[in-house]
Order: C-alpha cells, then structure tokens, then sequence
C-alpha cells in the first residue's frame, strides 16, 4: 500500500511517499481502507520533533519504526477485523481519532475498534476525517462557557478554532477570536463578535473576558490573568514546553491567590466526545470549517500550510477519489 513516511524529525521536505507494507488488524482490531485523512497540529509538531513533548513516546532521536506514518484523523471503510472487534461490519463507513498510534496517512490502518465510531450519513468522508480530534477540543473549550459570558479564543482560524467559534455562539456566548489579519473575516463569518490581529493588538490588555481559551498558547501567566474578569478562568491547549509547564505548575498558585483559575485544558478522546458534534455538523446546526483538500503525495505542501497558520479551518488530505461522498 502508499503511505507517506518520515525517518528523521524535520521540514515537511523529510516526508517521502511509499509502498509498505499492509498492516494485519490484531485482536480488538479493524482494518480500515483510508478514504480520507484531516492534518492536525499535532502532526506537525511530531514531523518536526517540536516541542519537545511531541517527540514523548515516538522517539527520542528518530521517530520510532511504528510512529513513522502520521495522521490520527481519518474516515473510511472497514475492510477485515481481527478476533473480537465485532462493533462493525466490513463495509461498514467510519471514522475516528487514532492518537496516539496515528498511521493514517495510508491506504490502509489497522486499529482498535473502539477508536472509531459510524459516520453520520449525511456527512462526506472528508468531512468526517476533519472532525474527531478538533470536535473534542472544541467541545470541552466550549463546555466550560455559560451562555451570556465573554470568551476570548486564541488561534480561532483553525479547526479547533472554527467549530469552537460556533458552537460558543450557539450556546449564547460572546466570542472574541483571535488570529492573523487574513482569518478575520472567516472569522466574523462564523459568528464572532470581535475579531483581533494578533500581530497588531495584544489580546491580555482588552476584556476583561470571563474565559480565555488559547489554543497556540505562548504568553505568560500574568498576561492572561490581567485579561481575565474577576472569577474569570484561562486555559491552554499545546503551545510551549514552557507555557505548558507554567499553566500547570504556577497556574493554579496564581489562581488561588487573585480568585482565578488557570490551567491546561484535559481533552478527553474517543467518539464518546467527537460524535456529538459530528451529529450537530450531519445536521446542520454548525459547519465543518475545510481549507481544501489535497492528495496523498501533496502532504509536505498540505501539513505546512497547516503548521505555518495559513490555513482557514482544516486541511484534508484524500486518500482515494471518493473522499467527497457520503
């Protein structure tokens, strides 16, 4: 089968397309022909080792023989199971979350079946593979605002961002997103009350805002708790080593002294938390945000246009020609 595999931490320049070989789905397990695959931060920051928790059980050196495929977001059909996976047939439509074990920039992935969940009719395949990982952290953003509250969203043009945008603002919640001056009007057009440039405007000194959400978190501590109204709460999705570290350690000693919390926002996985919204998106209440969809040889192209912050929701990648169908 094709995948695209790297062997050295790097630029997207390191990822080279091949013929692998097909994996056997163990037990617990189904075999799923990739139909089409999303690219997620994640991705780019285990391709280029960095930070430095990207490289936390895929190598220290070299990424690992068995995390040389990247991609955790797919949707397909299932092809073979192994001894006991019997929650689907074969030809069955799905799609799910493959962190930590990605291998889904391929023709075929073998993984636990409880990875997966069916796809909502309604929704293509690309679609479906853009959902999973950023639907569960749009979702528990989301699920820590009160209707009528001020959120600010840091890094809002993503996938991540974009579902978040919406489902904040139907929940009654004033969104302030931020990002690059080109994602503005994307972002107005999701329902945003305020929209910021980043490269203009420093977020912590507007608000105050009851939540702050940053999902490319690189400020101090201080700096987002100045923003913050009283009792207002902060926290962070990735960013730096550093900025994780402090949210974690010093975040919560912060909090305690000014009547604020701050901390790392937990992401639970799994189609428990995805499927939810994927079943808002099948039916219609909020919309799946995609860049534009690429083959499976243009990845280098499609990951870097998703880790350099170009991209207007998520970047697809089509494994085979029938990624647009239902």
């Amino acid at each position: 089968m094709r995948a695209v595999v790297y062997e050295r931490y790097g630029s997207p320049e390191v990822l080279e397309l091949r013929d692998v070989s097909m994996p056997t789905p163990q037990a617990g397990e189904v075999l799923v022909e990739v139909v089409a695959a999303s690219v997620n931060l994640s991705d780019w920051e285990r391709l280029r080792g960095d930070p430095a928790y990207a490289r936390m059980g895929g190598g220290l050196m070299r990424p690992a023989t068995r995390r040389r495929i990247l991609g955790s977001d797919v949707a397909g059909r299932v092809v073979a199971a192994g001894d006991g996976a019997t929650r689907f047939a074969v030809g069955d439509a799905v799609f799910g979350d493959l962190m930590p074990r990605d291998g889904g920039f391929a023709e075929y992935v073998a993984a636990p079946q409880d990875m997966f969940a069916a796809k909502p009719a309604a929704l293509s395949f690309a679609e479906a593979s853009a959902l999973p990982q950023a639907a569960a952290i749009a979702a528990h953003a989301v699920a820590l605002a009160n209707p009528g509250e001020r959120m600010l969203l840091n890094g809002a043009g993503g996938g991540s961002g974009g579902l978040a945008v919406q489902l904040a603002v139907a929940t009654g919640v004033q969104v302030t997103a931020v990002d690059a001056a080109g994602k503005l009007d994307f972002l107005r057009g999701l329902g945003a009350v305020d929209v910021i440039d980043y490269r203009r405007d420093d977020f912590t000194r507007r608000g105050p805002f009851d939540l702050i959400v940053d999902l490319v978190a690189r400020r101090s501590i201080f700096a987002y708790r100045r923003a913050l109204a009283r009792g207002g709460r902060c926290v962070i999705v990735g960013g730096t080593t550093r900025a994780l570290l402090r949210m974690a350690t010093v975040g919560p000693l912060l909090g305690a002294v000014t009547g604020a919390r701050l901390g790392v926002l937990a992401v639970h996985q799994g189609p428990r938390t995805f499927l939810p919204v994927a079943e808002q998106v099948a039916r219609g209440e909020v919309s799946v945000p995609i860049d534009g969809i690429h083959p499976l040889e243009a990845l280098p192209e499609a990951i870097a246009r998703h880790g350099e912050g170009r991209a207007l929701g998520k970047v697809v990648i089509a494994v085979r020609d029938d990624a647009l169908l239902r």
